[in-house]
Parts: structure tokens; sequence; C-alpha cells
């Protein structure tokens, strides 16, 4: 039974937890908008010769956004460092906010001409800009305010709430097919996600502007300059190195589920759009299910045993999985393909995001763990959908895509087998041999 001391400090903390992820679900459901919206973007602002060069255009617009994610990491990482969790965070739902506003009201090529595809790659680029540090600070924030043995539960929440996002997405995308129809979506009812997006920010403005600045930030007085932050980052390098290939296997995993779905399935395996929105929902709530659960067990058992063996099968199952679809694909086959991959991506997630919070240096935690998201997004995650298109384009299988999934997974599995021997050989400073760190490695 909860004390009357910690019942209050409880439903503070799930306020809280609430506040910090507003801004994260709109950075995820805008993303997720693009990718399900790709074919009917592309018709609009990058007509070409063919329909698949049409769509590798809107594909690499979408991978462009990750390209700034670095730079994004680097900046608003470090302004978040020094000025503090909140100002960061609020100002990161700015930029994004301005960015998604572009793509919605941008005229198509057929107004604008070449200004038009311009227009809609600022608006990609602002909005990667701005989503180089978002998830590095919400994953910092919840890190810090985090009872002691909770740590792994509470990040989570950080991954779920994409999922809600993933979730939101799909339903209104259900619900705009059946009433508007896949003729008006296609030439102009794919921008009433985005005009949607935009209508709800500013309740996530007001909740964000509530978030109380972490305990843990404010005894670090006075904070560091921006220039030792840099110095620093610069320090990390193997540890942001290690980070790259631990977040691999987890973005490249994500978009494969998510962001691909919808164009697999409907250009590849001929579904129709309600299918394919059906099953990203349902991957929505797998995930949703799972990373909480995942979390906690890592609170539980450790970190490491969850990287090791769900980065493991997703080396061993991932090609059986995907053929299985491709062999003879149906809506039944599609689903449970995608729920075990599912399956492997929250259990990974669940523990890989909490270790890399754990791993980095206070002083530019924030800016440590969004370089290495934000690198390993931009090489890897961003590009997935256009990677596996042309997998598949070129080689004619279906199922070819696991080829990108399986690299992820050997970086991540890796990534797990060399973290205790980093910190054994000394690449682990001083400042990271914390009790955290040691019984992380350990385990």
């Amino acid at each position: 039974m909860p004390t009357p001391t910690t019942a209050p400090a409880r439903q503070a903390g799930f306020i809280n937890v609430v506040r910090v992820i507003s801004g994260n679900f709109l950075e995820m459901y805008d993303f997720m908008v693009f990718g399900y919206y790709a074919s009917a973007i592309a018709a609009t602002f990058f007509p070409a010769g063919t329909p698949f060069a049409s769509l590798m255009l809107t594909m690499m617009t979408f991978g462009a956004g990750f390209l700034m994610r670095p730079l994004g990491a680097l900046v608003l990482g470090a302004y978040i460092d020094r000025r503090g969790r909140r100002a960061g965070l609020v100002l990161t739902l700015g930029l994004m906010a301005f960015g998604t506003l572009t793509i919605a009201c941008v005229p198509g090529y057929a107004t604008l001409g070449l200004l038009a595809p311009a227009l809609v790659l600022a608006g990609r680029l602002l909005q990667g800009f701005s989503a180089g540090v978002e998830l590095g600070g919400v994953s910092v924030y919840l890190a810090e305010i985090a009872p002691a043995g909770r740590k792994g539960l509470y990040i989570s929440w950080q991954s779920a709430s994409q999922q809600l996002a993933v979730i939101f997405a799909a339903l209104l995308g259900m619900t705009l097919n059946h009433y508007v129809g896949a003729e008006m979506m296609s030439r102009w009812g794919w921008r009433i996600p985005f005009i949607v997006g935009c209508l709800i920010l500013p309740c996530l403005f007001w909740i964000r502007r509530m978030l109380e600045e972490s305990e843990a930030f404010q005894k670090r007085r006075p904070p560091p300059r921006t220039r030792e932050i840099f110095r620093s980052v610069a320090r990390s390098w193997p540890l942001i190195a290690l980070g790259v290939c631990m977040v691999a296997a987890t973005t490249v995993s994500f978009y494969m589920i998510t962001a691909f779905t919808p164009t697999y399935g409907k250009a590849i395996l001929h579904f129709s759009a309600e299918e394919s929105f059906i099953v990203t929902l349902g991957v929505g709530l797998s995930n949703l299910f799972w990373l909480p659960l995942m979390g906690a067990l890592s609170d539980k058992i450790g970190r490491r045993p969850l990287l090791l063996t769900f980065t493991s099968l997703m080396l061993l199952t991932s090609y059986p999985v995907l053929y299985w679809l491709a062999d003879a694909p149906t809506l039944q086959r599609l689903i449970a393909a995608e729920l075990w991959l599912s399956f492997l991506y929250a259990g990974y997630n669940a523990a890989m995001v909490v270790t890399l919070t754990e791993i980095m240096p206070a002083e530019v935690r924030a800016t440590g763990f969004s370089m290495a998201y934000s690198l390993a997004t931009a090489i890897f995650g961003g590009f997935t959908p256009a990677i596996a298109s042309v997998l598949i384009h070129q080689s004619g299988d279906n199922a070819l895509p696991v080829v990108w999934l399986s690299l992820a997974g050997l970086l991540g599995l890796m990534a797990a087998l060399l973290l205790p021997r980093l910190y054994r050989a000394g690449a682990m400073t001083t400042a990271y041999s914390s009790p955290v760190i040691r019984t992380l490695c350990q385990k």
C-alpha cells in the first residue's frame, strides 16, 4: 500500500512523464504521416517518368530529414546540456511545428514548379534538425526523474509515446480513407493529417511549458560552457560509436515495421490501403504493449541479457519470417510477421535506450545520447524505406530487405558484446565508472 507521501510523488512523476512525452508524440506522428502518404506526396511534389522514380524521390526526401539529425543533436544537445532540459524541449517542439506547417501548406508541383519540392525538403530538414535532440532530450529527462530501480520502465515511455503516434496516425488514416475516399486522399486529402498535427500544437506547447526542470540538472551548478560540452563529446567518441551500433538495430527495425509497412503492403504485396493501415495499427498496439513490459524487465534482470537475446533472435528469425510472408502473401501472414518483428524491436529497444542514457557522462548526457542516436538514424534508419524498396526492385525478392535488417541486428549484437570489454579496457574513464555501469557491464 502506498504511503501518503509516496502516492503524491508517484502522481507527480506520472504527470511529468505525460508532459515530456507529449512533444515526442508529435515528432513521430509527423514522421509516420509522411511515410504513410509517401505515394500521394510523390505525385504532388515529385512527378517523374515512372511511379517508382517518383516514389524514390519522396523516400529520399524522407531520409534527408535524418541527415540533419546529427547537426541538431550537436547544436540543440549543447543547448539542453547548458540551458536545461525544459528550455530545450520547448524549443525543439517549436522547430518541429514550423516544419510540419510548411509541409501541410505548400502548394504542389503543378502550382509552384521546382519551388514546391524545395520547400517540402526544407520542411523535412527542419523537422530532422529538431528531432536530432528531441528523443535524446526526452530520454535524458525521464532518466533523471526516474525513481531508483525504475529507470528502464520510465524511459520506455519515450518509445511508447511514439507508438501512440503510430496508432493515432493509423486510425486517422483508416477513417479518412473510409470517408474521404482513396482517390481524394491521393489528390489532396493527405494534407489533412498534417493539418491535424498543426491543430494539436497549442495544446502540446501548453503541456510542455509546464515541465519542471529535473533535479539532477539543477544540482549541476554552474552548467558547463558550450566549448566544454563540445570537448567532452569529442572525448566520448568510443561511447558514441558504440551507441551508433546499438541504435542501428532499433532504428532499422522500427522504420521497417512502421514507415515502410504501408508502402510494402500496398506497392509490393498489393494489399489495400485499409489493410496496410490495419497492420500498422496492430504493430503500434504491439509495440505499446511490449515496450513498458520489457523496460520493467530490464530493471529486474539487467539490460545486457535483453540486448543479446533480441539481437540474436533478429539475426536467426528475420529471413525465415519474411521469406514465409513473401512466398504466399496474405493479410494474416503479414500481420503475424509484423507482430513478430514488433516483439523483437520492443524487446531490444526497451533495454537499448536506457543503456544509452546510462553510459553517457552527466555533463554531456543529452548531447552524447542525441549524437549517437541521430548518427545511427542518419546512416541506417532514415533511409530504410528507400533501401528496402531498392533491394526489392533490383532483385525481385520481396524478402530481401532482411539483409538490411540483419546488418543492423549484427551491429547491435556486436555492441552488446563489446560493452563490458570497453569498460575493462578503460575506454570508459572514471566519469563512467559508476555502480550502474559496473552492474550493466557485468550482467
